[in-house]
C-alpha cells in the first residue's frame, strides 16, 4: 500500500495559520481531501497522514475531525503543548479518536531550540516514550545538535521531518551530513523524505540538487526507517504534487527492490505510525 506520510490540511478562516499570508498566493486558500484526491489517485496512493500546519489544539480538532469522514486519511499528527500543565489530558481526549496517531513538535519556530532539553519537555518527552508514541520532530539543520542531545536523554520513538531542512540552496551538506549520521545510530528514529524542494531554489531546482542528501539518509537510516511525504500543499512553492512524488524515484540510489521501493513509499509509515 502506498502512503503519503506527510501532508497537511487547512481552511485559511479558520485563523489558525498564522504564517499563511496574503503575501503567499500559492498557499493562501483552502486546501482540503478534495483537493488532494486527484494526485494521490494518479499516483497510485491509497492512504495519508495528515500533519498539524497550526500550533493550536483547535487545528488538531480540525483534522481529526477531517479524518472522520474521510477515505484516504490513514492517521493524524496532532499538536500539543508540552509547557501546558494540562497537556496529558489533551493528549488522552485526542487519543480516544483511532485516527490520532502521534504528535509534532514544532524545534523549528523556537527562538532557542535548547528548549526541548528544559524540563517541561524532558518530562513530556518521557512521557510520549512510556506511551511508545510516535512523535515527529520538525527541525532545522541548524538546530540538530539540541536533538543529538535529547535523544541521548530520552528513547522517543520519533521521525525527522523534511530530512532536519538542511540548506540545499547552498548545496551544504556538513554539519548536517555528520549530525544526521548520529542521530540515524537511533534505532528507534526514522526520517521523511519530504519538504525537500522547498530547501531549494524555487525557480531552477534540478533533481541533481537532492542527490547526495537522499542518498546520506538513506545509507545511514537504511530501507527500514525512511518514509516518502509529499508536504503537499506546501511544496507548491516549489513544485507540483506529481513533480515531488516523481522527484523522489528519480533521486533514490539505484538498485533498490520492489519490496525495498514499497517499504519507502508506504510500508515504514504504516510500520512506524503503529498502522499494520
Amino acid at each position: 500500500m502506498r502512503v503519503d506520510a506527510h501532508h497537511h490540511y487547512w481552511k485559511i478562516d479558520r485563523n489558525d495559520y498564522g504564517w499563511i499570508t496574503p503575501e503567499i498566493p500559492k498557499l493562501y486558500r483552502d486546501f482540503l481531501e478534495k483537493d488532494l484526491k486527484p494526485h494521490l489517485k494518479k499516483n497510485k496512493i491509497e492512504k495519508t497522514i495528515v500533519v498539524q500546519a497550526a500550533p493550536t489544539i483547535e487545528e488538531t480538532e480540525f483534522i481529526l475531525s477531517l479524518s472522520n469522514e474521510s477515505e484516504t486519511i490513514a492517521g493524524v499528527v496532532g499538536w500539543i503543548d508540552p509547557e501546558n500543565p494540562s497537556y496529558k489530558e489533551h493528549l488522552r481526549r485526542f487519543r480516544e479518536n483511532p485516527k490520532l496517531v502521534g504528535i509534532r513538535v514544532m524545534i523549528q519556530d523556537m527562538t532557542d531550540e535548547n528548549k526541548i532539553l528544559e524540563p517541561s519537555y524532558l518530562n513530556a518527552f518521557s512521557y510520549f516514550a512510556e506511551l511508545d508514541l510516535p512523535v515527529d520532530l520538525l527541525v532545522r539543520s541548524n538546530q540538530l545538535p539540541a536533538v543529538l542531545e535529547l535523544l541521548k536523554k530520552v528513547p522517543i520513538r520519533g521521525v525527522i521531518d523534511h530530512i532536519a531542512k538542511p540548506e540545499i540552496k547552498q548545496g551544504n551538506l556538513e554539519p548536517w551530513k555528520t549530525q544526521m549520521e548520529q542521530i540515524a545510530r537511533h534505532p528507534n528514529i526514522y526520517c521523511k523524505l519530504s519538504g525537500m524542494v522547498t530547501e531549494a531554489d524555487h525557480m531552477i531546482w534540478e533533481k541533481e540538487d537532492f542527490v547526495a542528501y537522499v542518498h546520506h539518509i538513506v545509507q545511514v537510516f537504511g530501507k527500514n526507517r525512511i518514509m516518502f511525504g509529499s508536504d503537499w500543499p506546501v511544496c507548491l512553492l516549489a513544485a507540483s504534487y506529481n513533480e515531488v512524488f516523481e522527484l523522489l524515484w528519480e533521486v533514490l540510489p539505484g538498485g533498490i527492490t520492489k519490496e525495498e521501493e514499497a517499504k519507502i513509499f508506504g510500508e515504514n509509515a504504516l510500520e512506524f505510525y503503529k498502522l499494520k
